[in-house]
């Protein structure tokens, strides 16, 4: 015998069929966000200029990207446990200092663009946070972010945040000396994880996506060919395995040292 269903059961019969359908049609697919609730220790230096935006390029490949916003005086470079050879560049994380005496409660975010020089982290046994001048002083409270920056070395907590480029879509840019036998890509503006752990490419009238190959920082590559565009992109997270794919994202007629933005981004 068949029992009739509520509004409310109805309604909420609707919804999960719902989210069911956009998990199987949509290019993002629902996931755990990156957000860490638990604050972690480290320590944190300063480089750069004492306003400054801190890094000039940097281990990751943004190149001249670090100089404007978004990325402007939000740069910081880590160490190796953080760094993670490259993969762990366009992370997001908040750091706070802690002494109450000079520093405010309010927590900076720093987007991973290089790496901290030497084996700093290594050295004082616990994670290393490099930034800006700019960034190293807003953590101090009003009117002393330069008696902050001259203690030079700080105790800090930092957590992992979801990075947010408002108004900004993920876009390639292709690399300086790609060509149609090795094609190289760097990703910018990623929300969400900021992370990449894998990233393919498909190329034109083609099923078959080809696995690209972890070049240095944030760039990856793939070294086949002759290829043909336009080409798709497919990239998944570091961090949760969150995957999108950007359709005939580089035309045809692609170019070296273009930058080609698409239509998508995970937030």
């Amino acid at each position: 015998m068949l029992r009739r269903c509520g509004f409310t059961e109805f309604v909420t019969l609707c919804c999960l069929l719902l989210l069911e359908c956009l998990k199987v049609a949509g290019n993002v697919p629902f996931a755990q966000e990156v957000s860490d609730l638990h604050w972690h220790r480290a320590v944190a230096t300063w480089y750069g200029s004492p306003e400054g935006d801190g890094s000039d390029g940097g281990a990751c490949g943004y190149g001249s990207l670090v100089d404007v916003k978004p990325f402007r005086a939000r740069v910081g470079a880590v160490s190796s446990m953080l760094f993670k050879k490259g993969e762990g560049c366009g992370a997001c994380y908040k750091v706070r200092c802690l002494d109450k005496s000079i520093c405010s409660r309010r927590a900076v975010t720093i987007i991973i663009t290089d790496e901290s020089p030497g084996n700093y982290g290594a050295n004082i046994g616990r994670p290393h946070f490099d930034l800006s001048g700019a960034a190293f002083g807003h953590m101090a409270v009003h009117g002393r972010n330069t008696e902050l920056r001259n203690r030079g070395e700080l105790p800090v907590m930092y957590r992992r945040t979801p990075c947010k480029y408002r108004g900004k879509n993920i876009a390639f840019h292709v690399n300086s000396g790609s060509n149609d036998n090795w094609l190289s890509l760097l990703v910018e503006y990623e929300d969400g994880d900021g992370d990449i752990g894998s990233m393919h490419i498909r190329e034109a009238n083609s099923n078959d996506w080809i696995e690209m190959n972890h070049l240095w920082g944030a760039n990856w590559c793939v070294n086949r060919g002759p290829l043909k565009g336009p080409f798709s992109v497919k990239l998944t997270t570091l961090s949760t395995g969150r995957t999108l794919s950007a359709r005939d994202v580089i035309p045809r007629n692609w170019s070296p040292k273009a930058t080609y933005t698409s239509r998508l981004n995970f937030l």
